[in-house]
């Protein structure tokens, strides 16, 4: 992904734990929004800015927003679920 704002490497070592994935538990919902969305071909799906302009700070990929939306939702479904407004 040229051109774009480049997100962590979850994979990069880090002082406490030793990666970003340890984090995040097996069973957590972001990691089936992460696989789902890797798997989509979001130019197909008609998204703009998948290929980025050249002029200008660099935008975020698609994917990564697509990401950052679904998880939001469902964490919004999880607060709702407890009584709890956010």
């Amino acid at each position: 992904m040229t051109r774009f704002v480049a997100g962590a490497d979850r994979a990069q070592s880090t002082l406490l734990p030793e990666s970003l994935d340890d984090w995040v538990d097996e069973s957590n919902p972001v990691r089936v929004i992460d696989a789902f969305v890797d798997a989509l071909n979001v130019a197909e799906l008609g998204f703009e800015g998948v290929k980025p302009a050249v002029t200008g700070r660099p935008s975020y990929h698609p994917s990564s927003l697509l990401k950052l939306n679904k998880h939001r939702v469902i964490d919004k479904v999880v607060w709702i679920d407890f009584g709890i407004n956010t």
